[in-house]
């Protein structure tokens, strides 16, 4: 285990390759997978994000990784790694309820592709899903693929992606949110793959904000300071704080937008 502390003194440890803040006697737990790059780092990307949630009293487990072309073995791996990390949280603190699952960008497609199907949550949250082609998620595929005269794509496609999540996927309660700036946001998409299921309670949610929303905040944070925040953006990720946490407990209802 590593353990270490940032500026504002929030304490992480990191088990393996999972980033965790864990209050003395947390109301319950956030497991989260980043974006592409992003989640290399998340103590970081994500810092104010995964601070101000702890501050709600929930422990946060956030997955590191970098993007791979195995999507599914990165999911297997990621609900492995979030499972010990709940397990060791189990063992210091008691009991705790099931954990909230939350996911931006790729990081939804990974916790719709983990083993469980969802079972051993309380929920999805996704933020800004998208399940684009590997010639478009990275462009310089599609430029040299021909050239060197081979093809490649994620595993699962992103069609078999949809075919997995409405045949294995069990978990009925998921918030689906989407920022009404965001141009790689495919939320529609899931939303309609997921209401193919029987007894789906999947709800879609639109905020105000942008594909880096969830994230940009911490990366100038940490890079130049609270100075470099832009008000507006400070909202609206205060927002999105106030939604996750609402939708944590048992009293969620919808924010209201002003």
């Amino acid at each position: 285990h590593q353990k270490t502390k940032l500026r504002n003194m929030t304490y992480w440890r990191k088990i393996n390759q999972t980033w965790c803040i864990w209050p003395a006697r947390p109301r319950g737990l956030v497991e989260m997978i980043g974006g592409s790059y992003l989640a290399a780092s998340p103590q970081i990307s994500y810092r104010r994000l995964l601070e101000a949630l702890s501050k709600e009293n929930l422990a946060i487990h956030s997955w590191g990784y970098l993007p791979g072309f195995d999507h599914q073995a990165q999911a297997n791996e990621a609900w492995k790694n979030l499972r010990v990390c709940r397990e060791l949280l189990h063992n210091r603190v008691g009991s705790i309820p099931k954990s909230i699952r939350l996911g931006h960008s790729l990081g939804c497609k990974l916790h719709l592709l983990a083993p469980d199907g969802g079972r051993n949550s309380k929920g999805l949250i996704t933020l800004s899903f998208n399940n684009y082609p590997a010639n478009r998620s990275i462009p310089m595929l599609k430029q040299i693929g021909p050239k060197l005269g081979f093809e490649t794509e994620f595993s699962p496609s992103p069609n078999v992606t949809l075919q997995l999540i409405s045949r294995r996927y069990i978990q009925p309660k998921n918030l689906l949110i989407r920022f009404n700036n965001d141009k790689l946001d495919q939320t529609q998409i899931l939303e309609r793959c997921l209401h193919e299921r029987d007894d789906d309670n999947s709800k879609i949610l639109q905020l105000p904000g942008d594909h880096l929303t969830p994230a940009s905040a911490g990366i100038r944070q940490n890079i130049i300071g609270e100075w470099a925040d832009d008000l507006s953006k400070a909202k609206h990720l205060e927002l999105l704080i106030k939604t996750i946490s609402n939708w944590s407990s048992d009293e969620y209802s919808p924010p209201k937008l002003i």
